[in-house]
């Protein structure tokens, strides 16, 4: 069915709504999730560390696997059912979390929603079938403002649900969730046509692949590796934050929540607003060195902050930070012909996965885990922290080296 005139507009809604309803979701639990898995795991921080990372770790994991396969599935199938299907399927498995009797069922639910939540693929795929050339930018742009709004209401409606019961944010996240389903069951037109369609392939599907084409171009090469440390330092803050907060300043759920809306607010204005005029005074590089620098700052902060206000300045400093991801993504761009553009892009978001695997075991099950428990040598929450400021200080090190040995 081709899309056209109102169901276009229509389907556009549907799909930006669809969007940050999935971010909105996994916003929700992000400040009460640590607690639950806390309270399975008899009140004790360090164990609660061990498991959330595993647990992070997981969705991670079933993220980079299922992702290509939804995409590859959704050329061959349709983007309708894909997406209908992965929605119903996230509402469904909320409702299995929220009455999760033990950590098992916890994890079986982080495994679906893994599975799930990888549509966001089929949902940009459906906005490349439905855009004007003249119009796709835009629209990815919607994209990205659905995300980031998903993220600063997400957590904090998650820390004043979670305030009242640990168990109702994931119930509000199915309601959510099934709510969309059935408005989209009624308006979503198929925006790829049979004839259109291709067939299904495991080589299509195949995430690891797509990382062997960034070794194809020197300055690419060398801004993965910056990019893997940037990407893990990022990721590893967002799996210790809560344990750390709550651990050493007695944060609840209500804190939390606000602290993570301001990173998203903080993100959303940076990202919105500033990244544009901020690279065009400084150029690429430049850029990309201050916001390196300041993230080593704000890490450091983070980890030594004596005081909980401290943290919330830091989160409004370190935000400038925020440069620096987009003028790399722009340096990549700048040195890849449009013809690998996209196997380029999908390498980036295969390694931005692969990291999002292996950084909650590291910061998370690993460091926080074992600094917060008996055995460690001395307490030291902050220590994920700081080998966050350890992985951007590399990355900005690396960067320095790469750019006296490709000028600009």
């Amino acid at each position: 069915m081709k899309v056209g005139g109102q169901r276009r507009q229509a389907a556009m809604i549907f799909i930006l709504i669809t969007v940050f309803i999935d971010v909105l979701g996994i916003g929700i639990i992000i400040p009460i999730l640590p607690e639950l898995i806390k309270e399975f795991a008899g009140g004790s921080t360090a164990q609660a560390g061990r498991w959330f990372g595993v647990l992070a770790s997981t969705y991670a994991l079933t993220q980079f696997i299922c992702a290509p396969l939804l995409g590859s599935l959704s050329d061959r199938v349709g983007r309708r059912p894909v997406i209908l299907i992965s929605l119903f399927g996230l509402g469904v498995d909320y409702i299995i979390m929220g009455f999760a009797p033990t950590l098992g069922w916890l994890f079986a639910g982080r495994l679906i929603a893994g599975v799930m939540g990888a549509s966001i693929t089929t949902a940009n795929a459906y906005i490349a079938d439905v855009s004007a050339p003249e119009d796709r930018a835009r629209n990815f742009g919607l994209i990205g403002v659905a995300f980031g709004l998903g993220f600063i209401f997400g957590p904090a409606l998650g820390g004043i649900l979670g305030g009242i019961d640990l168990r109702l944010p994931f119930f509000v996240s199915a309601g959510l969730a099934l709510v969309n389903w059935l408005y989209g069951f009624f308006v979503l037109p198929e925006s790829l046509p049979p004839e259109k369609r291709g067939s299904f392939s495991w080589a299509k599907a195949n995430p690891v692949g797509s990382l062997y084409v960034l070794g194809s171009y020197p300055l690419v090469a060398g801004l993965t590796m910056v990019f893997v440390f940037v990407v893990l330092a990022q990721r590893g803050l967002e799996t210790v934050w809560v344990l750390y907060t709550g651990h050493k300043f007695g944060w609840d759920e209500q804190m939390n929540g606000f602290s993570l809306m301001l990173v998203g607010l903080m993100a959303t204005i940076v990202q919105g607003g500033l990244v544009r005029p901020i690279v065009g005074w400084l150029g690429e590089r430049r850029a990309i060195l201050y916001g390196l620098v300041t993230a080593v700052i704000t890490y450091l902060g983070y980890g030594l902050a004596t005081a909980g206000w401290m943290l919330f300045a830091f989160i409004v400093f370190g935000s400038i930070g925020g440069v620096a991801g987009p003028a790399i993504q722009s340096l990549v761009a700048g040195a890849v012909p449009s013809e690998d553009q996209g196997k380029v892009q999908g390498g980036i978001t295969s390694l931005m996965s692969l990291t999002s695997i292996l950084a909650p075991l590291i910061f998370t099950a690993g460091l926080f885990s074992y600094f917060t428990s008996e055995s460690a040598p001395i307490e030291l929450p902050g220590a994920p922290f700081l080998l966050g400021a350890l992985m951007y200080a590399l990355a900005l090190w690396s960067l320095l080296r790469l750019f006296r040995r490709m000028p600009g």
